[in-house]
C-alpha cells in the first residue's frame, strides 16, 4: 500500500529549503573561506533577529491585552492568571515535545563553549523561542534575552556544523548569533559584540571582531525596521551629567554590588529549592505558579519583562505603575510609592526564581535592568525627598542603575556601560555609568568570584569561561590519554623480570599488581637503574625490597585539572590510574600537554 503523501505546502518547503542550503553550499565553493563567514555571520543574524522580533512582539502584545481588561477589572486579576498558563504550558511542551528536558541559562553557551568546542543541540534553536515565549510572554517574570542568545547562540553552532566550518569558525559564528541576539532585543549593536566578546569569548583577536560586528549590525537594522519603539527598551528625557552628583552615582555603584549579590543568592536559593521537590512536572509547576500569581496581584509590575515599568519609572509620573492596583488610591503619595518600589525590587529575585524553578523558561538579563532600574530610582527619590541637597536627576539614576545591575550579575562592565549608553541614544551619561558599572562590578568581584551564570557551572568544575587555560583542560577527556597495554607484574614474580621489561620497552615505571588486580606499588626506573647495570642485576634482590609506594594517583573520570596539579606535587612524568580500587593504567603528562597543545590551536579565534 503507497505511503500518504505529505501536504504539498510541506513539500513546497521542503524544496525550497533544499534548494537554499544548495545555493549556499555553492557559495562556499566559490567564495573564500573569509567571506564565506561574512556570508555566513549575516545568515546567522538575520535568523537570529527574526526570533527576536517575533519573542518581543508576542510579550508586548500579551502584556497591552493584559493591560486592557486590568483597567476594565480594576484590579490585575489577569495578570495573576495568565502566568500560571504560561508556566503549565511550558511544562506541557517540554514533556510532551522535547522528551522531558530543556537546558535552560545563558550558562549552557558557556558550557557548550568550554566543553563541547561550541556545539549545540539543534533543538536549541526552536525550544527557547517556544518556551520562553509561553511563559514570559504570558506573564512570568524573567526575562526573554537569555532564550535570545542561547536561540541565536544554536543558529550559530548549527550552521557551522550543516556546512562542514572548522571549530574555530563553530565557536565564532555561535558568538555572531549572540551578538545578534543582544543587538537586536536592545537596538545595541555595539553591546553586541561586547557581550559576546566579554562574557562569550574571552580571548579573540581582532581580526574576528569582524563578523561579530557584522552580525550585531545586521540584527540592529532588522530589528530597527520591523519593531516600532514601544517594543524596545528606549529613553528620551535624559539630562546631562552633573559633576556635583558625583558622590551619590559612587553610593549608587556600592549599592547596586550589594543588591547584586542579594539578587544572585536568593535567585539561586529559590530555584534550587523548587528543583529539589519531590513532586515534579505538573504540580511543582502548579504550586510554583499559584504563588507567583498571588505575587503578581499584589505587586503587578512584577509580570513579564518589566520594561514597561522600567520606562514609567523614568518619566515625570511614576506613581502610574500602582493603578488599577490595591493601592491604586495612594498614587500621589511618593512615600507608598517608594515603599512599593523597593519591595518590588526586592521581591524580583524571588520572582524569577519562582517562575525558572517551578518549569517555566527565561533569563535573569531583563530581571537584572528591572532591579536596576528600581533601586536607582529608590536611591534618587528618597535623597529628595530628605531634601539635605540639590534635586538628583530621577531619570538618570533610574537609567543607570540597570548599568549597575546587569555589571554585578554578569561580570560584565563594559557591555553594561554601552548597552545603557546605546537605549539612551547617546553618551551624555557616560562618566556615571562607567562609576556605577566599575564599582558594583568591583564590589560584586569582592565576595563573589563567578558571575550568576557561570557559578554552579564553576562550582561543579565544568567551566571556567574567563581562565583560558583551565577551559582548554576542562575539555580535554583523559579517559581517551589513558594507556592500558602498560608492562605490569605480580607481587609474586621474580626481580628478572623487571630486567625483561625496562629492556624491552620505553616504560619509566611499572605497576606491581595483586591477584586481584589491585595495586601493590611500581617498581620505579630511576631507582634500579644502578643495579640494572651491575655484574649480579637484581639477583641478590626480593621483589618487595624494590616496590616503592606511588607519590599520587589518579581516578578514572577525575577532572583534568585536578590530574595536573597531581602532576605538579608529584614531579612525575606518569602516574597509575585506578578505576573502583583496581588497576586501570597509566596516564603521562606529556600525553595531556600534547593534547592541550592541540585544543589550543583548535580555539585560536583569528
Amino acid at each position: 500500500m503507497p505511503g500518504k503523501k505529505a501536504p504539498f505546502y510541506k513539500v513546497i518547503f521542503r524544496n525550497v529549503f533544499r534548494r537554499v542550503e544548495n545555493m549556499i553550499f555553492l557559495l562556499k565553493e566559490k567564495l573564500v573561506e573569509r567571506h564565506f563567514l561574512y556570508f555566513s555571520s549575516i545568515m546567522v543574524a538575520i535568523t537570529c533577529a527574526l526570533a527576536v522580533i517575533l519573542l518581543k512582539s508576542f510579550a508586548h502584545n500579551i502584556f497591552l491585552y493584559a493591560n486592557k481588561i486590568n483597567t476594565f477589572l480594576k484590579l490585575p486579576y489577569i495578570n495573576s492568571i495568565l502566568p500560571i498558563a504560561g508556566i503549565l504550558l511550558t511544562v506541557f511542551v517540554i514533556k510532551n515535545f522535547l522528551n522531558g528536558k530543556l537546558e535552560k541559562g545563558s550558562s549552557r553557551i558557556l558550557y557548550a563553549v568550554a566543553k563541547k568546542g561550541g556545539i549545540l543541540p539543534k533543538k536549541q534553536m526552536y525550544a527557547q523561542i517556544i518556551t520562553s515565549s509561553l511563559t514570559v510572554g504570558l506573564g512570568g517574570s524573567a526575562g526573554l534575552e537569555s532564550p535570545i542568545t542561547i536561540t541565536g547562540a544554536a543558529f550559530g553552532s548549527n550552521f557551522a556544523q550543516k556546512y562542514h566550518l572548522s571549530q574555530k569558525d563553530r565557536l565564532l559564528l555561535l558568538a555572531c548569533g549572540v551578538a545578534a541576539g543582544i543587538s537586536a532585543a536592545f537596538n545595541a549593536p555595539i553591546a553586541g559584540v561586547l557581550f559576546a566578546i566579554e562574557v562569550v569569548l574571552t580571548d579573540v583577536s581582532i581580526s574576528a571582531f569582524i563578523p561579530i560586528m557584522i552580525s550585531a549590525a545586521t540584527g540592529a537594522i532588522i530589528s530597527t525596521a520591523i519593531l516600532s519603539n514601544d517594543v524596545i527598551l528606549s529613553f528620551s528625557n535624559v539630562k546631562e551629567f552633573n559633576y556635583r552628583n558625583t558622590p551619590y552615582y559612587i553610593l549608587l555603584g556600592i549599592l547596586a554590588g550589594f543588591v547584586s549579590l542579594y539578587h544572585t543568592k536568593l535567585f539561586q536559593k529559590t530555584e534550587k529549592y523548587f528543583a529539589n521537590f519531590k513532586n515534579k512536572g505538573y504540580r511543582r509547576a502548579l504550586i510554583g505558579s499559584f504563588i507567583l500569581a498571588i505575587m503578581i496581584f499584589f505587586f503587578p509590575t512584577l509580570f513579564g519583562e518589566g520594561y514597561e515599568s522600567i520606562k514609567t519609572l523614568s518619566e515625570s509620573n511614576p506613581g502610574i505603575l500602582m493603578d488599577n492596583t490595591w493601592l491604586e488610591k495612594f498614587n500621589k503619595n511618593e512615600v507608598v510609592l517608594l515603599g512599593f518600589v523597593g519591595v518590588t525590587m526586592l521581591l524580583k529575585a524571588l520572582a524569577t526564581g519562582i517562575t525558572l524553578g517551578s518549569g517555566g523558561n527565561g533569563g535573569n538579563f531583563a530581571p537584572s535592568l528591572f532591579v536596576g532600574s528600581y533601586l536607582g530610582f529608590l536611591l534618587s527619590k528618597s535623597i529628595n525627598l530628605l531634601n539635605f541637597t540639590h534635586p538628583l536627576p530621577v531619570t538618570n539614576f533610574t537609567i543607570v542603575g540597570m548599568a549597575g545591575i546587569l555589571s554585578g550579575l554578569f561580570h560584565a562592565p563594559l557591555t553594561a556601560i554601552f548597552l545603557i549608553g546605546e537605549i539612551t541614544g547617546g553618551y551624555d551619561l557616560m562618566i556615571p555609568l562607567m562609576i556605577v558599572s566599575s564599582i558594583s562590578f568591583a564590589v560584586s568581584k569582592q565576595f563573589e568570584k563567578h558571575s550568576m551564570d557561570v557559578k554552579h557551572l564553576a562550582d561543579k568544575g565544568e567551566v571556567f569561561t574567563s581562565d583560558k587555560d583551565n577551559n582548554i583542560l576542562q575539555s580535554i577527556d583523559t579517559s581517551v590519554l589513558i594507556e592500558t597495554d602498560y608492562k605490569t607484574i605480580l607481587e609474586t614474580d621474580t626481580p628478572e623480570k623487571i630486567i625483561e621489561i625496562f629492556s624491552s620497552n620505553s616504560q619509566r615505571i611499572i605497576p606491581v599488581l595483586n591477584n586481584d588486580n589491585e595495586l601493590v606499588g611500581l617498581i620505579e626506573f630511576e631507582k634500579v637503574r644502578p643495579h640494572l647495570f651491575k655484574p649480579y642485576g637484581l639477583k641478590f634482590f626480593t621483589l618487595k625490597e624494590l616496590i616503592s609506594q606511588p607519590k599520587e594517583l589518579i581516578f578514572l573520570g577525575e577532572k583534568t585539572v585536578n590530574s595536573i596539579r597531581k602532576f605538579e606535587i608529584s614531579h612525575c612524568e606518569t602516574l597509575i590510574v585506578l578505576n573502583k580500587g583496581k588497576y586501570y593504567g597509566c596516564l603521562s603528562k606529556i600525553n595531556i600537554l600534547v593534547s592541550y597543545r592541540t585544543k589550543l590551536k583548535e580555539l585560536i579565534i583569528e
